[in-house]
């Protein structure tokens, strides 16, 4: 649909609202996200809500609102993203940028990251403004450019140079929990409270160079290799994160005999390791929020076919912990390369450490009330959202996009996939919570 065949005082159906949001494609690069942000700020301005348009970059700007509250709670914050990551060579069933609603679903670039969750964002604010809903503190809804691409235009410039937009906000929502996942035939809501940091780091491997014609041993290619195939065989150390405690600790409480004993071995390091083996999967799934990670991206070396270069330099992109430096990584990473390797961090801004559990309560009695079944729990977030910087003027994100998914509907392997879906009933259920969040955030 077009905001203009929106009738005017009136919000559209959230799942064509998500169709309408995927037809504009904002692959990321380079984003474009002028004309999506335009049909956002049209569709609210259609409800009776006034938005601007925000950005040093006129092809690149964000979406802000504000609806008024009786001033009885901090302001809360909810922002998404409405750029996407390519489609390129991936074997998509239907045309990624459709929007097509088929078999219950809709499909199409961004349908879970994460222009359904802005769908149901925008759908829970304009119902709350048409409703009269009695709101506790001002709710601000801001729609931000680039998160797929570090969010330089979107949430960063906002915080860089609007930070009073959001002043007394302490709690917000974004992606990019909030998804039900089924363990052991136990339903749980994965609730994002902390992401792990991104650190880029140069692994460099010096050695004899020569002709190729020549017998060469303890090259840098090979020293190169041997620390790599070390790197794919040999974990980092694991370590115990409070956030991943609290997650391990929620669901075995949940979980009968003898699964609840063997999910808290998790919590041993000495027993870490192998009890993720013995998981399968879902060990897979879970080990990044047991330690860092480190995997090679880029390999960099030599510039002629006779000649054994004399260094081989290789990018790792690496994920910390929440609380950790780059040095923690480097002296991790040197432990299992050896002598042979020398290590640079050539990218790494740390991640301020909040955690503000004060709004949990609420989101889990909201899941609660709407899916007797679901159990809430705190999630680690093994990659990075725009949250880092929210984080910087004191905000707590909560990854909360809830969505009651069926059994089978693996999330995680399904984002930056081809055939991204969302089923519609899971956006009415998240457009359902979020609006009783909007009228309980003071609690």
């Amino acid at each position: 649909m077009t905001a203009s065949s929106q009738t005017l005082g009136t919000r559209p159906y959230v799942a064509e609202l998500l169709q309408a949001l995927i037809r504009h494609d904002t692959t990321n690069p380079p984003g474009n996200e002028r004309e999506c942000a335009v049909y956002c700020r049209d569709v609210l301005n259609r409800a009776g809500i006034a938005a601007d348009l925000l950005g040093d970059d006129p092809n690149r700007v964000n979406v802000v609102s504000r609806l008024p509250g009786r001033g009885n709670a901090p302001p809360l914050l909810l922002y998404g993203h409405i750029d996407v990551v390519p489609t390129a060579a991936q074997p998509w069933e239907v045309p990624p940028f459709e929007g097509r609603l088929q078999e219950g679903y809709i499909w199409g670039r961004g349908a879970l990251d994460m222009k359904g969750g802005v769908a149901m964002m925008m759908d829970a604010f304009m119902r709350a403004h048409l409703e009269g809903t009695d709101l506790p503190g001002d709710v601000i809804l801001a729609l931000v450019t680039d998160e797929e691409a570090g969010g330089h235009t979107g949430a960063e410039w906002l915080v860089d140079a609007r930070p009073g937009l959001f002043e007394d906000a302490r709690y917000a929502v974004g992606e990019f929990g909030g998804f039900s996942k089924t363990y052991r035939g136990r339903k749980f809501y994965m609730v994002q409270v902390a992401e792990k940091q991104g650190c880029r780091v140069q692994a460099i491997a010096r050695g004899p160079g020569g002709h190729g014609s020549l017998v060469h041993h303890s090259t840098a290619p090979t020293r190169m290799a041997e620390f790599l195939v070390k790197l794919d065989r040999m974990a980092l150390p694991y370590h115990i994160h409070p956030v991943t405690r609290m997650m391990i600790e929620a669901m075995s409480s949940s979980l009968p005999m003898p699964d609840c004993a063997f999910l808290k071995l998790l919590l041993n390091p000495t027993f870490t390791g192998r009890m993720l083996r013995r998981m399968g999967t879902a060990g897979q799934e879970m080990e990044p929020l047991f330690r860092h990670t480190a995997n090679a991206t880029i390999i960099n070396g030599g510039e002629k076919a006779n000649v054994i270069p004399s260094e081989v330099v290789v990018n790792l992109d690496c994920r910390m912990l929440p609380g950790y430096d780059s040095e923690d990584l480097l002296g991790e990473l040197q432990d299992i390369a050896g002598p042979d390797i020398e290590f640079q961090v050539v990218n790494f801004q740390p991640k301020p450490w909040l955690l503000n559990m004060g709004l949990f309560d609420t989101l889990a009695s909201i899941i609660a009330e709407q899916d007797g079944e679901g159990v809430s729990v705190p999630m680690l977030m093994p990659a990075g959202t725009d949250g880092r910087h929210f984080a910087r003027l004191g905000i707590q994100t909560y990854g909360w996009m809830p969505m009651n998914l069926p059994a089978d509907f693996d999330f995680l392997k399904t984002i930056h996939a081809a055939n991204e879906r969302v089923p519609v009933s899971a956006l009415e259920f998240g457009a359902e919570a979020l609006h009783h969040l909007l009228q309980r955030f003071h609690e």
